[in-house]
């Protein structure tokens, strides 16, 4: 909503201030869509040629997560925390085997079931099964930091796929102010093949030549790029129900009290997501 607002007000102060000052639209307008084919065409085609067909479709959807915002409320937080507490709290009371069939197939786990919003998740419920079944296999033996580290790779490997539309919407930006001239210099090489018109006429299509200038700018610094950051915010709120998670299971390990395992995986949280102590502690209570 708020891009899209954002948006509104971009075009309304930047033409409407130019109409204000004196600047006759007319002229800019009719150049536009000239301009922005040149623009767009060669924007279209320099990402195409940069991306596999796996980042443009990840890219198609960063436009969705810019308007949506972040994919997790602070009940997916909450509710992150207590099903992998639960899971911890069974596997050191009742041992691996009691957990294996949870995480072997969440799908048909009733504890799984409690949290549908969740198991839709799929990279957050392979990080916790994953990690759970190599816990269960090896019988509990292995080192605290060794699983650490084996949840660190994994999300490093998810949240490197998960910028990657972010990192083409930037280079995007970064490269429309010299398409932007591209289309400027054309314009100004179609005007030179008219060197022997009216002056009124030359100033004109000088005129046209100079929006591509404007245009690219525009987009690049105004749109995409403003685009390309928020996508990063979101992206950054979304990584940090995997950490939580993560928290929960190394905490866990280390033996402490389930209240400061909640305690040191919910103070990790954004304010944005993050429950109050009490809230949470009412939770793990059922209240």
């Amino acid at each position: 909503m708020f891009v899209a607002i954002g948006v509104v007000i971009l075009l309304v102060m930047v033409f409407g201030g130019f109409a204000i000052t004196g600047g006759a639209l007319g002229p800019v307008m009719h150049a536009i869509p000239h301009e922005m084919l040149i623009i767009g065409g060669a924007a279209i085609g320099a990402i195409v040629t940069g991306n596999s067909m796996h980042e443009l479709k990840a890219l198609g959807a960063s436009f969705g997560k810019v308007l949506k915002g972040p994919k997790h409320s602070k009940q997916d937080h909450i509710d992150a925390i207590l099903l992998t507490a639960r899971l911890m709290k069974l596997l050191r009371g009742e041992g691996p085997v009691a957990l294996e069939s949870h995480v072997q197939d969440p799908a048909n786990s009733a504890i799984f079931a409690e949290f549908p919003r969740l198991l839709a998740n799929k990279p957050l419920i392979a990080l916790i099964c994953d990690t759970l079944t190599l816990i269960v296999v090896s019988s509990g033996t292995l080192e605290v930091h060794a699983v650490e580290e084996v949840m660190d790779n994994a999300m490093k490997t998810h949240f490197h796929e998960l910028h990657e539309p972010q990192h083409a919407l930037q280079n995007l930006a970064d490269a429309l102010p010299a398409l932007g001239i591209v289309a400027a210099v054309l314009g100004v090489v179609k005007t030179m093949g008219s060197i022997d018109k009216p002056p009124a006429i030359l100033g004109g299509m000088i005129g046209s030549a100079l929006v591509g200038t404007f245009l690219g700018v525009l987009l690049a610094y105004g749109i995409v790029s403003p685009m390309a950051g928020r996508l990063k915010q979101v992206i950054d709120q979304d990584e940090q129900i995997f950490h939580a998670v993560k928290q929960v299971v190394i905490a866990s390990l280390h033996g402490w009290p389930q209240p400061l395992v909640v305690e040191s995986a919910r103070s990790g949280l954004g304010h944005a997501f993050r429950p109050g102590l009490s809230e949470m502690l009412d939770a793990m209570r059922g209240r």
